[in-house]
């Protein structure tokens, strides 16, 4: 087993030379947030495709009174054709939302489900193993439909009603869903509790049970740690991410869950050690500006508050002092 210590010890390890970085400030970003307009979602998608960004999660097929600021998922799905080189996802909760977006246009799908049975009763009304039936019934859905199922693992380290999540639960869904077909998997730490030692364990424990589908992680930086995990990422081979611009997100079934690691801080930590993005740091910083007038207040980005050290300047963000 690797760990923090033992790949201390090691010289010479090498990072990827490149990642993927999914932005999810369209859906996780916004769904906490006063509806902004379809229109103004438009604008926002259409500014991060400037940065460069090949996948987005763009909107949630859920209950419209359970997360009102995504309730024109159907509407916003009849646009993505605007942007026929981007790959966009929605995520579902259960099989009428997959159905729905099936039918809305929407190909990729990501079915979330909690490892805590506290988040799975609050998130989506069942227990974990009716998550889990439901999730194989989705799974054969979208493949007869010829589309992709991603299945994103929320509380993967902890729960706000549960308390620490075990590995083993995690690695149960994981044996399940992958089982029946999963092509991707995302490890999500919902509250931002995840620290660096248990985000490789948990990639060790469930990469075994993937041998085709690539292991990802969702991160978010309630207690600033979300880039020290993605350190430990690296070092044990993970190459998909998720982030939001200006650090934007939040679960609304998760007490205390804050944003998500901000695009822009993490394009800017990869860079700057080597790893290739992809993305355009100062079109990331635009499409910042541009959410952030839609909503009113200022981003919890690092990078909306300082500029980057080395490569980039934006006259939009003062140097730091």
């Amino acid at each position: 087993m690797i760990t923090l210590e033992s790949l201390g010890a090691s010289a010479g390890h090498e990072f990827p030379r490149a990642v993927d970085i999914r932005e999810v400030g369209p859906r996780d970003g916004l769904q906490l947030e006063q509806p902004v307009t379809l229109q103004q979602k438009i604008e926002f998608i259409d500014a991060l495709a400037r940065t460069g960004v090949k996948r987005i999660e763009v909107t949630s097929f859920v209950s419209p009174s359970a997360v009102p600021a995504l309730a024109d998922a159907p509407e916003l799905a009849r646009e993505l054709r605007r942007w026929p080189d981007i790959e966009f996802c929605a995520l579902v909760a259960g099989y009428g939302g997959a159905k729905r977006a099936l039918a809305a246009g929407v190909n990729h799908l990501q079915y979330v489900i909690s490892a805590s049975e506290g988040h799975a009763r609050a998130n989506a009304g069942k227990s974990v193993q009716e998550s889990v039936e439901a999730g194989k019934a989705i799974i054969e859905l979208v493949h007869a439909a010829g589309g992709i199922c991603e299945v994103i693992i929320a509380t993967a380290f902890d729960c706000p009603f549960d308390g620490p999540t075990p590995p083993e639960a995690v690695a149960g869904i994981t044996a399940e869903l992958v089982g029946a077909g999963a092509d991707r998997l995302t490890l999500a730490d919902t509250i931002g509790t995840a620290t660096p030692d248990r985000v490789l364990a948990l990639v060790q424990t469930v990469r075994p049970l993937c041998p085709e589908a690539a292991v990802g992680l969702h991160l978010h930086n309630t207690r600033d740690t979300a880039m020290a995990n993605v350190l430990a990422a690296l070092l044990v081979g993970v190459t998909d991410f998720d982030a939001a611009v200006g650090g934007l997100g939040g679960c609304p079934f998760a007490p205390g869950a804050s944003g998500n690691l901000a695009t822009e801080d993490l394009v800017n930590f990869l860079e700057d050690i080597g790893v290739s993005t992809g993305l355009d740091l100062e079109e990331l910083a635009a499409a910042g500006s541009l959410v952030s007038g839609f909503l009113g207040r200022s981003l919890n980005s690092a990078l909306s508050k300082c500029a980057p050290r080395i490569g980039f300047t934006y006259a939009s963000i003062p140097t730091a002092v």
